[in-house]
C-alpha cells in the first residue's frame, strides 16, 4: 500500500491531504463551521439541516456544496476519487459552450477516466468503454450519458452507503443532533 502512494503525484496527496483536514475541520468545530482550505480563509457555515438531507437521497448530497465536498473527501480516504471528478467533469462538459470546445474537451475527459490504462480509469464495461469511444466521433453534449450514469449508479449503490456509515457523516449527523 505503502508503495501505491509513492507513486501517486505530490499534488495528489497534498490534495488528499487537504480534503482530509477539511474532513476533520468539520467534527472540531462545535457551530459546524470550517475553514477553507484555498488559497483564502473564508469561513463556511454547515447549516444545521444539510446533513439529514444529505441522507435523504444521493441527489441531495451531490447538489448541496458541502455535501459534496465531504463526500469528495471521503472518496479521496477511499483511493476512488476518480468516479466524483469523472462524475463532475461529464456534467461540466454537458454545459459547454460554444460547441466548437466539445471535441477537445470530451477527448481529454475519454483519455483521462475511460480508456484503458487511462490515469483516473472510472470502473465501466466493455460495451460502456465502447459506445462512449464511438460516441466520441460526433461529440454531442450527450456523448458520456452512458458512462456518467453507470459511475452515478456504482457511486450511489456502493460509495454513498459507506459514505453514510462513515465516522465523519455520523459524528457531523450526531452533532447537529444534538443541537
Amino acid at each position: 500500500m505503502c508503495r501505491e502512494l509513492e507513486s501517486l503525484p505530490i499534488t495528489c496527496l497534498e490534495r488528499a491531504k487537504e480534503l482530509k483536514a477539511l474532513f476533520r475541520s468539520f467534527l472540531q468545530k462545535p457551530d459546524l463551521s470550517i475553514i477553507g482550505h484555498s488559497h483564502k480563509t473564508d469561513k463556511i457555515r454547515l447549516n444545521m439541516d444539510e446533513p439529514l438531507k444529505w441522507r435523504q437521497s444521493f441527489e441531495n448530497l451531490l447538489s448541496n456544496q458541502h455535501g459534496l465536498c465531504l463526500f469528495r473527501a471521503f472518496l479521496v480516504s477511499e483511493f476512488s476519487e476518480e468516479n466524483i471528478a469523472f462524475y463532475l467533469a461529464c456534467e461540466d462538459y454537458r454545459i459547454t459552450k460554444p460547441s466548437s470546445k466539445l471535441s477537445a474537451k470530451a477527448k481529454k475527459i475519454y483519455e483521462e477516466f475511460v480508456c484503458s490504462d487511462a490515469p483516473r480509469e472510472v470502473n465501466l464495461d466493455h460495451e460502456t468503454k465502447a459506445i462512449t469511444k464511438k460516441n466520441l466521433e460526433r461529440s454531442s453534449q450527450s456523448c458520456f450519458s452512458l458512462a456518467q450514469e453507470k459511475i452515478y449508479a456504482l457511486m450511489e449503490k456502493d460509495c454513498y452507503p459507506r459514505f453514510l456509515k462513515s465516522i465523519t457523516y455520523l459524528e457531523i449527523s450526531r452533532q447537529v443532533k444534538a443541537g
